[in-house]
């Protein structure tokens, strides 16, 4: 590529630097972005790249399979139920450990090798996750429904050059410590925010019309369409509670809300400052 092609490619995203300078951006950071070594470093330079261009930035993660790994060694049972973490007290502790530990404090550690400047938080922290008891037909133990988000230290966070990275534990009043969904946690803070957009990365391409076809991406879902495109089978499975927080997102006032491939190289930049895009808008 030459200057002047480099030079192009600046201009072309110039309108969408414009665009979103100043507006805040949710990011849940998960799947193969999240273990694999070369696309976690380019998640991480996307981030700082829209932070210098003046893009606030949260980037909120799980680490499901950090936690079955310490599980594993600890000689403990992983146990799901309807996709979810079944959670006793003492798996509680191995999740807060690696959630706001471990995984957390690497992911800041990324960002400040890669050049940026980040702060690492949990959900306890400062009570920006406030959490109670989930309630639904099975007893999952500690996992937690969001009850309310504090975004006090989100913007000390922002006011004095950080990216804040939030990891998804919560607690109660009495100081019960919960393990919240990722997709969740992201879409009540970029909610709380009032976030422009709220991007879910994943490892497919997006919402595909045939699961089994990935040139079937649906590029465009107005929220309305869902319930609808459920019934039809075209959102199935695990897809149904993502999805679901990407409406209850644009519901409560963000703007759009995204599904992208993480396994492409830079795909949070190509997403927003493309023409484009590469995955699923939900609008």
């Amino acid at each position: 590529m030459t200057n002047q092609d480099k030079a192009q490619v600046l201009i072309k995203a110039l309108p969408y630097i414009q665009k979103y300078s100043g507006k805040i951006v949710v990011i849940k950071y998960g799947g193969n972005a999240m273990t694999n070594e070369h696309l976690k470093n380019s998640v991480m330079n996307d981030l700082i790249l829209l932070t210098l261009v003046g893009i606030k930035v949260v980037l909120v993660h799980g680490g499901g399979p950090e936690i079955s790994e310490m599980m594993n060694r600890l000689g403990m049972e992983s146990k799901f139920i309807g996709g979810l973490r079944y959670t006793d007290a003492e798996t509680a502790k191995v999740v807060q450990m690696v959630l706001a530990g471990k995984t957390n404090k690497d992911l800041v550690a990324l960002i400040q090798r890669s050049g940026g400047r980040a702060i690492g938080l949990c959900g306890i922290d400062g009570g920006t996750i406030m959490a109670k008891k989930h309630e639904g037909e099975q007893d999952l133990g500690f996992v937690g429904d969001v009850t309310d988000v504090d975004p006090a230290l989100i913007l000390d966070a922002w006011k004095n050059g950080y990216i804040p990275v939030i990891s998804t534990v919560g607690c109660d009043s009495d100081g019960n410590v919960y393990n919240i969904n990722a997709d969740t946690a992201a879409a009540e803070i970029a909610a709380k925010l009032g976030a422009e957009n709220i991007i879910l990365m994943t490892d497919i391409r997006g919402l595909l019309r045939d699961k089994n076809d990935e040139s079937t991406l649906i590029p465009v879902v107005n929220v309305s369409e869902v319930p609808y495109l459920i019934r039809q089978g075209i959102i199935s499975g695990g897809m149904i509670p993502k999805i679901e927080c990407c409406v209850e997102a644009v519901r409560r006032g963000v703007n759009r809300a995204f599904i992208i491939d993480g396994r492409i190289d830079h795909s949070i930049l190509i997403e927003m400052l493309s023409d484009e895009g590469i995955g699923t808008m939900f609008l």
